[in-house]
């Protein structure tokens, strides 16, 4: 069927989409009053990282990348990326800052893998990481998790979801005010464009990054909180990445040790400003610390990004196949954001050597009743793929290598004034490739069944932003198609079946079009970012909204 060398989507990724697809659609309760489905993952990297909120962001980056995937469709993605932002605003999300009030009653109580990653002399009398500590001193109770001194990694990953929405999207839905959870159930409101002028006033005055728990200041966190900035300012024509920008040589100072032949001696893990201590962990372990901020400052900062990688290799000895590959700390995380990064920078040496491992080790597998979904299982023996960790092995390969890094400083937004294809009777029918080729003036189109059950339904779906309907040609796996007909001044119906087809669509949109006026007239009128397309938008939500929330037997 690959009659065309434009980007598609493959086996896995469509997977793991069906699968997150049912995470996201399926209802659950966020609130105070309820609790999260199990499947969202509250469990990986503890104590760090085990919240639920995690799994939001992380699950939304691969949305974007798929989006550059299939760009002429994009609701499935925005519907994924709207509910995800939306549990970003309940009490489950914030739960850390909302119920960890003051100091860790348990301090003295750690086990022996939470002491590892506390300055030594602190032992004791001092919060493990993940402890927010809102209330201490000298900030005090704080209500609002994003209007707050610390809290950090709460508001940056926040943004980052946001943008990844309107970068799927186009739609200034979360430019609006929304409620956000706040300590005992006080609501506070806040838009996109607020919470990103919060972040960047409140960075500006703090060189040295701002914190998360409450005295503590991860480069992880701080770099996350700065790509998102980045893309804003892609998305909006703006300019608040430059406090990351001052970040990065402060870090470079005082964040980071070499030895006397230049190599990585120690990075930090965290700094605590009001301690005046460090956290670094010891020998080659102390690489994970570099290796976890890469995958943020590659796009923002390619030279260090890459000389902080390949002296944290170096150090691990990942680089070297000669030597055996050993994972110094048990959690895959690491050893996937060094695939994640390798192959971004093209070094296929190290990647080949770390995906060899992940391979054998990680447990990729189909699952579902007729093996629609994929994930990465790591072996836990549990009855869904964790989502933090298993969305970072799906971005492993993702894509063409340099993927991750082209949604940041290459975002393509003239997608949206495009031929769009919506309409699509997702999860039943997906599409693994749907491309505008502007050359030829062709929109290539590949379904495939999506749920092996509904395979040889009906199924119709829409393609608008038609310079001429009426003078479309549609072919379909080679052939001559007639089965559509002309819907609307730019949009055409396609009625077909729920299988496997290739369908070339002479669109007459090419380099050299321009896009209808009428639609952004009509995006203008209704208040709308005109380049959402919004009658292909509204049309496409309607159509997700009105076909319910999932039920998903995945396992």
């Amino acid at each position: 069927m690959n009659s065309n060398a434009f980007p598609r989507l493959d086996d896995r990724a469509r997977g793991w989409l069906r699968f997150i697809w049912d995470k996201a659609t399926t209802e659950d309760d966020w609130s105070v009053n309820g609790e999260p489905h199990p499947w969202w993952d509250r469990y990986s990297t503890p104590p760090m990282c085990s919240l639920g909120r995690f799994d939001l962001h992380e699950t939304g980056y691969v949305l974007p990348v798929m989006c550059d995937i299939t760009p002429a469709w994009r609701e499935t993605y925005t519907r994924i990326a709207d509910e995800l932002v939306t549990r970003h605003t309940t009490f489950w999300a914030a739960i850390d800052w909302l119920t960890m009030i003051g100091h860790d009653p348990d301090q003295s109580r750690y086990p022996p893998e939470w002491l590892a990653v506390l300055p030594e002399h602190l032992r004791g009398q001092y919060d493990a990481p993940g402890w927010t500590g809102n209330g201490v001193q000298p900030w005090g109770l704080q209500p609002d998790p994003i209007g707050s001194d610390g809290n950090n990694f709460f508001r940056g990953f926040f943004n980052m979801l946001l943008c990844f929405y309107q970068y799927v999207s186009g739609d200034n839905k979360w430019e609006q005010p929304f409620k956000m959870a706040g300590y005992q159930e006080r609501l506070f409101e806040w838009d996109h464009h607020r919470l990103v002028n919060f972040m960047h006033d409140q960075w500006a005055e703090r060189p040295q990054g701002v914190h998360c728990e409450n005295t503590k200041i991860w480069p992880f966190c701080v770099s996350g909180a700065g790509l998102g900035l980045q893309l804003y300012d892609g998305l909006y024509d703006k300019k608040t990445n430059w406090v990351f920008e001052r970040w990065i040589e402060y870090a470079r100072k005082h964040y980071m040790g070499l030895d006397r032949k230049g190599e990585l001696d120690w990075f930090a893990f965290y700094y605590d400003p009001l301690e005046e201590s460090m956290c670094t962990l010891r020998d080659e372990v102390g690489a994970y610390a570099a290796i976890a901020i890469t995958l943020y400052v590659l796009p923002q900062d390619r030279v260090f990004a890459t000389q902080l990688y390949e002296m944290a290799v170096r150090k691990l000895g990942w680089n070297d196949p000669k030597k055996a590959l050993l994972e110094l700390h048990p959690d895959p995380r690491w050893l996937t954001l060094g695939i994640i990064t390798a192959r971004e920078l093209g070094d296929t040496l190290t990647e080949a050597h770390l995906r060899q491992l992940a391979e054998a080790n990680y447990e990729p597998k189909f699952f579902g009743p007729d093996g629609d979904h994929f994930g990465w299982w790591f072996n836990f023996d549990e009855s869904w793929p964790r989502g933090q960790l298993s969305s970072l092995m799906v971005l492993t390969e993702l894509g063409e290598p340099g993927a991750w890094s082209r949604v940041f400083n290459e975002p393509n937004l003239k997608k949206f004034s495009e031929p769009t294809v919506s309409g699509v009777d997702y999860p039943q029918i997906g599409l693994a490739q749907c491309w505008n080729d502007l050359d030829s003036g062709a929109l290539w189109v590949e379904t495939y069944c999506a749920t092996t059950s509904a395979r040889g339904a009906s199924t119709s779906w829409k393609v608008s932003g038609l310079p001429n309907p009426a003078a479309v040609r549609v072919v379909m796996d080679g052939s001559d198609f007639t089965g559509w007909s002309v819907s609307g001044p730019d949009s055409i119906e396609i009625k077909s079946d729920i299988n496997a087809h290739q369908f070339r669509i002479a669109t007459g949109y090419s380099a050299g079009s321009k896009p209808l006026e009428a639609p952004v007239e009509e995006a203008r009128s209704a208040g709308v970012s005109v380049a959402a397309t919004p009658s292909v938008l509204a049309s496409a939500s309607q159509h997700l909204a009105s076909s319910g929330s999932c039920s998903c037997s995945c396992c």
